[in-house]
């Protein structure tokens, strides 16, 4: 087989991945996909984790791209990051959808 490089798109594929792997990570998107935008404050009184792990997971979530959050003292704002929302939507339904179940799997 020959070498190939990676594309933009695997590796964005993966990011988008990565960050959707943890169920607080899901919740967090849920929540947000649900209303306009939210407090720091707010989701930590609805969500079963400490402040500092929520902040570490809202950190990842907009590392990648998917949230993105505005500073207005003594609070943060986060909401969906539309656009990325979109291509990531995209990414993961492009990828599933060109595998073939009976090529993916061994038996």
């Amino acid at each position: 087989m020959e070498k190939k490089e990676l594309t933009k798109q695997q590796e964005k594929l993966a990011r988008f991945a990565k960050a959707l792997g943890h169920p607080i990570r899901i919740a967090i998107l849920e929540m947000l996909a649900n209303q306009s935008c939210c407090y720091h404050g707010d989701m930590s009184g609805v969500l079963p984790i400490a402040k500092s792990t929520l902040s570490q997971h809202l950190n990842e979530l907009k590392d990648a791209g998917l949230i993105q959050g505005e500073i207005t003292p003594p609070t943060v704002r986060y909401c969906i990051n539309r656009e990325n929302w979109h291509l990531a939507k995209n990414l993961f339904s492009s990828f599933f959808s060109s595998k073939q179940p009976e090529n993916i799997f061994c038996e």
